[in-house]
């Protein structure tokens, strides 16, 4: 079809994908190849609506609705040309032109490849030519913050001051809601478990190439800060405990009480912390690593140090550690 042939043009696309199934999902993938063939149609002047699954988003067109419309072209993009959801757009749109693109054939003679008009595939059996993915091409949009969220559902230790379930709650639903790309993270390490850092410098590894850390545990709070990464910390303990304490002594002010994380709090100090509290943050990281054993922000290394050196020995203590060493 000569698309540049105003006479030729279609009528209004319907364009669809696994994202249109009730039963389907949506990829990252599927929403940039969407993106790219919408970009083709704009540029092209051709009309189109989309089909999304209800599940993913429910307040837009879904099939069963655009079903009663009359479109003339049918586009199916991205994912696996195959199984009964695509056999049944077929009988769903029996009088559009269909179209497959940047599908993947795993068998040219299933019903749903042959109820087709059209295949653009990206890839089939046969030693048929692979297409790129239409991913690749996409046109980019606008980035998003990388926060890494940093929860803790323990600290029995507190009892019945815990606020753990509702802060965590608050948070997860408040981040739901965030144009943001969240990465759950943990501080524990473990040697086995692949999805697990195994040490501190992996962590800090990861912690470095975030924009923000929502946590409501101390070291969430410390070790943002020692990457130069500005924090949003609440502290999950009635009253205050130590989330609340290392914030003062770190003069860290993106902390609140659990009383106080709300809505409203919560995206107050979401600016700061993407705003200014990035230089803030970026200062606390210079003093933490330029920091000796000599630094007068106490950490209780200079205590420690000098307890070491002058405290006495109790009393027996000497002896009994130079028996051990002269064992037989």
């Amino acid at each position: 079809m000569a698309i540049e042939d105003e006479a030729a043009k279609p009528g209004r696309v319907l364009l669809t994908g696994w994202f249109s199934f009730l039963d389907g999902e949506v990829t990252a993938g599927d929403a940039l190849a969407l993106r790219r063939v919408r970009a083709c149609l704009d540029h092209l002047g051709i009309p189109y609506d989309v089909a999304w699954s209800a599940g993913y988003r429910p307040d837009a067109l879904d099939l069963s609705e655009a079903a009663g419309n009359l479109y003339t072209h049918l586009v199916f993009l991205c994912g696996p040309a195959h199984g009964p959801q695509v056999e049944e757009l077929h009988r769903s749109f029996p009088s559009c032109v269909r179209i497959a693109v940047g599908t993947s054939v795993i068998d040219g003679s299933a019903p749903a490849v042959t109820g087709f008009h059209h295949v653009l595939s990206r890839d089939a059996p046969g030693g048929v030519r692979p297409l790129r993915d239409l991913a690749a091409a996409a046109p980019t949009g606008p980035g998003a913050p990388v926060v890494g969220v940093v929860l803790t559902h323990g600290q029995g230790e507190y009892a019945g001051a815990r606020r753990h379930a509702e802060v965590a709650a608050t948070l997860t639903r408040w981040l739901a809601a965030k144009d943001c790309a969240c990465l759950e993270l943990t501080t524990r390490l473990d040697a086995h478990d692949w999805r697990l850092c195994t040490t501190a410098g992996q962590f800090e590894s990861v912690v470095s190439r975030l924009d923000l850390v929502v946590t409501d545990r101390l070291h969430g709070l410390v070790l943002a800060l020692r990457a130069g990464v500005p924090a949003l910390a609440v502290d999950p303990v009635a009253g205050g405990a130590k989330v609340s304490a290392q914030a003062r002594a770190l003069s860290w002010p993106a902390t609140l009480g659990a009383g106080q994380c709300v809505r409203a709090e919560l995206d107050r100090w979401w600016s700061w912390c993407l705003g200014d509290g990035r230089n803030l943050a970026e200062r606390r990281r210079q003093e933490f690593l330029g920091a000796r054993f000599h630094d007068t922000r106490d950490d209780g290394t200079a205590g420690l140090a000098r307890v070491l050196s002058t405290a006495a020995w109790p009393e027996g203590r000497r002896e009994r550690t130079s028996d051990a060493r002269s064992g037989p």
